[in-house]
């Protein structure tokens, strides 16, 4: 069974930076494309960022897209997520995703617990 670990969560203040990171344990084999949605409150779950499992292929929404980067720990399944700059707006709880597809998808097949990450005006 398939379990993603999640952490890195907190409060911070608009201009801050927070680092998330999220790593695949259980019954796995070969290497996840990983990534990140997140949801606000009162709004719908949507896509953040992702990387491809060699880590040579990476996605951002174009409301995070130059201020957060993705990556991932070499051989391991274990992404990071660098926010930087970060806004009220980027107040949200923040969902790891992985999927035995080498490529980037948007529709993950398993998803973490969520870790929540506010951001002070």
């Amino acid at each position: 069974q398939v379990q993603l670990v999640e952490s890195g969560g907190g409060l911070v203040q608009a201009g801050g930076s927070l680092r998330l990171s999220c790593a695949v344990s259980g019954r796995t084999v070969g290497r996840f494309a990983m990534g990140w949605f997140r949801q606000a409150p009162g709004k719908e779950r949507e896509f953040v960022a992702a990387v491809s499992s060699s880590g040579g292929g990476t996605s951002y929404a174009d409301s995070v897209r130059g201020r957060f980067t993705i990556s991932r720990d070499g051989a391991m399944n274990i992404v990071l997520l660098q926010m930087n700059s970060l806004k009220p707006e980027d107040t949200a709880a923040y969902y790891c995703t992985a999927d035995p597809s080498p490529t980037i998808t948007t529709t993950p097949l398993h998803w973490g617990q969520g870790t929540e990450v506010t951001v002070s005006s």
